[in-house]
């Protein structure tokens, strides 16, 4: 992967939503947006991880941060239209999205795969990405240059066995990406991809693999190069593109 070094006012004057931004790469990317200039709107379900990664952000960047509450697995579609009139009422556009939220579920054949479990998984990681980015997309299409970035599996991209609804669900969010992409690309300045960070130090990742050293895999902050790009300028051409963290080559110019 190509070093790139961004310009400290990257995002500047932009407004970037990010979900699951109480905790690993949700939080590193709040914080990283935040330190490169956006406004950044912390969205998820636990109020005092939020106020934990607001009270670092307005440490060091003071005034770049918001709290959006949303808890995607009871949110209903009344809830995000309320999200949209809140975000449209402070903003005059929305710049970026990036869905970050997901929830892993149970790790067992399909053939024992609990009910709830895959009700659950499909609408935190399929279903509410998608009523959120209906909401949000004037605000989006109303940007100079919207981004949205869905998070990715290499799971969902090559089926494997024993990861259930989760693989099913990363499957369908690149399904929903190459759509968007296609719907979109003729049509406005919003540029849709998808981002597969591989493995990194996260709680889901402890969750996945218990018995792993978590010195073995990346933190999420040395990620953040190619969510800086993907959510700044400088990604104008990519576009319906299945990202991978890992072996991404940044264009040269």
């Amino acid at each position: 992967m190509l070093n790139y070094h961004p310009e400290a006012g990257l995002l500047s004057n932009k407004v970037i939503m990010i979900t699951g931004a109480g905790d690993g790469i949700g939080r590193a990317a709040a914080q990283s947006f935040a330190a490169h200039g956006a406004t950044v709107i912390l969205s998820g379900r636990t109020v005092s991880k939020l106020e934990a990664v607001y009270d670092s952000i307005e440490r060091l960047n003071p005034g770049r941060a918001v709290i959006q509450p949303l808890d995607l697995l009871a949110a209903g579609e009344p809830d995000y239209t309320a999200i949209a009139e809140s975000v449209s009422e402070q903003f005059p556009c929305l710049d970026g999205l990036l869905h970050n939220a997901a929830m892993l579920g149970a790790r067992t054949p399909l053939q024992f795969y609990p009910w709830q479990d895959w009700q659950q998984v499909i609408q935190i990681n399929v279903n509410g990405p998608f009523l959120l980015t209906r909401a949000l997309m004037p605000a989006l299409i109303q940007a100079p240059a919207g981004r949205i970035l869905f998070t990715a599996s290499s799971v969902g991209r090559v089926g494997r066995a024993y990861w259930g609804a989760y693989a099913v669900s990363k499957f369908a969010v690149e399904g929903m990406m190459q759509g968007l992409a296609e719907e979109l690309g003729t049509i406005s300045r919003v540029r849709v991809n998808s981002i597969n960070p591989g493995a990194t130090r996260t709680d889901m990742r402890k969750q996945a693999y218990p018995a792993e050293n978590p010195e073995s895999v990346a933190t999420p902050e040395s990620l953040m190069p190619v969510y800086l790009f993907l959510m700044g300028p400088d990604s104008s051409a990519i576009h319906g593109q299945a990202v991978d963290a890992r072996t991404f080559e940044f264009p040269v110019e």
